[in-house]
């Protein structure tokens, strides 16, 4: 295929482009959810290996689940940190397989709904997720997250600004192979800087205390301008190429075979936990929507939200179940379906398996964990936009009346909520039934209650079709197909 061809539109057929590319794009794709990925196990004290190993193994799992259709990447979720925090808040080993336990169930939770979309069609529970809820949900989950991403950059603003501009400039400006990959020409232009500045004017300097040291090269020993950290590269020169992603002792079976199993604490992980799954739920409802609205294909219809649903939970308990955290689909990966417009699944395949391939070489992974945080916040500042870019533009495309006071109060109290929450003080809701805690985060609270408001308000101006015209109605939640014109050469 011609450089020239790449920027006509759309790729759906990614093997067109050759090899080559398909595997830098492949890259791209694992780049873009590594970042996101490994730090709720850095948060939480799960293995980074195991977390690679199910996020790649979920992935094709929803891949065969979904007929191969929906290019979606299943990585850590981050809605389930409350859960974890709840139950190990320190990250202790022995209490972690109690908290992976609730999330197995909450995963289990995405199959009875499948079962029930299956039995009576998925109409009947699309009703209760139209665009004016989606839509705020999908502008909130980018939002929510938005305070990583700006916290990450402000470790180093000179080089997520350099990432930025590279993504803008490579995808504005760039011809070519250049277009498509401006996600991973970002990552390895600010890594490269990061090497140059740390060789030629990198100090470094503990930003820790006496008795937890964090050794940083900064520029000019000014901690503002954080580069690599000495952990970082002294985990590249310790790590072992082939090494097991996880250990025995981690896995959910071990509270069952150990002879000292806590029945009170496994109640409690699983009260406490597996509600979480009714925001994830939606969560993942959004995100299929934000893929759908961007590949331009109802992917809601096929290969049918129950399969999507089903994978996603299936992924979710298997990973649990080996001492992982909860899989959910990517909204950093969407984003980079935005801006290369490359919607082929077998792209987002490939890098499934470049993760697999990770987890199993602990020097691979150790390179890839080494990529300074202010590169990392420069990247994820863009995906994450482009995430509620996307929302609004299921908002737009749906042509949401908002002249209506009930669509006005039900996108409202979704952001207010969903964000003011995250941003609170407290950052969740917390609920006491009992001796046990519940800890609802902002998203689950926006997504209940704009669920819950437009079941309830009257009015409603949106009906979901499930038949094969559905996607070419003015109601239909995401956009249809494009028409491919055929070119003549």
């Amino acid at each position: 295929m011609s450089k020239s061809s790449l920027q006509d539109g759309a790729v759906y057929d990614a093997k067109s482009l050759g090899a080559g590319r398909v595997i830098v794009l492949g890259f791209q794709h694992m780049f873009a959810m590594f970042g996101s990925t490994v730090l709720v196990p850095a948060l939480t004290g799960l293995s980074v290996s195991a977390t690679l190993l199910f996020a790649g193994l979920g992935t094709i799992l929803f891949h065969l689940l979904s007929k191969r259709k929906v290019p979606a990447f299943l990585g850590s979720s981050f809605a389930f940190l409350a859960g974890y925090f709840a139950i190990a808040p320190n990250g202790e080993k022995e209490l972690l397989p109690y908290a992976c336990f609730g999330v197995a169930l909450a995963g289990l939770v995405y199959l009875i709904l499948a079962g029930l979309i299956k039995i009576f069609g998925v109409n009947r529970v699309m009703k209760f997720f139209p665009p004016i809820v989606t839509g705020p949900i999908i502008i909130a989950i980018g939002l929510c997250l938005s305070a990583t991403a700006i916290n990450s950059c402000s470790t180093n603003w000179i080089v997520a600004i350099v990432a930025i501009l590279i993504i803008v400039i490579c995808n504005i400006w760039g011809k070519g192979m250049i277009k498509i990959i401006p996600i991973l020409l970002g990552v390895i232009g600010a890594c490269i800087l990061c090497i140059v500045l740390t060789v030629g004017a990198g100090q470094l300097i503990n930003l820790g205390t006496d008795e937890a040291p964090n050794l940083c090269y900064c520029l000019g020993g000014n901690a503002n301008f954080q580069l690599f950290t000495q952990a970082s590269i002294n985990n590249i020169k310790n790590a072992a190429w082939i090494g097991l992603p996880f250990q025995y002792n981690d896995t959910v079976f071990s509270i069952f075979t150990g002879g000292k199993l806590d029945s009170g604490l496994l109640i409690t992980a699983i009260v406490t936990i597996v509600p979480i799954s009714l925001a994830t739920i939606v969560e993942h409802i959004g995100d299929i929507s934000a893929i759908s609205s961007t590949v331009g294909k109802n992917y809601i219809e096929d290969p049918g939200l129950h399969r999507t649903l089903m994978g996603d939970g299936l992924a979710t308990t298997l990973a649990s179940l080996f001492g992982a955290p909860a899989n959910t689909t990517y909204g950093e990966n969407t984003g980079v379906l935005t801006l290369s417009k490359v919607y082929d699944p077998f792209v987002v395949r490939l890098a499934a398996i470049f993760a697999i391939c990770f987890s199993i070489s602990p020097k691979l992974a150790a390179c890839i964990a080494a990529i300074p945080t202010p590169v990392v916040g420069g990247i994820s500042l863009v995906l994450y936009g482009m995430i509620s870019a996307v929302g609004v533009r299921n908002v737009v495309e749906n042509k949401i009346d908002f002249s209506k006071a009930r669509n006005v109060i039900i996108a409202a109290l979704i952001l207010v909520l969903s964000i003011g929450v995250t941003y609170s003080a407290a950052g969740a809701i917390v609920i006491l039934c009992g001796k046990v805690v519940i800890s609802l985060s902002g998203l689950a609270i926006g997504s209940i209650i704009g669920i819950l408001l437009n079941a309830i308000l009257p009015g409603k101006d949106y009906v979901f079709e499930d038949k094969a015209d559905a996607s070419h109605s003015k109601d239909s939640i995401i956009m249809s197909e494009p028409v491919k014109k055929e070119k003549k050469d």
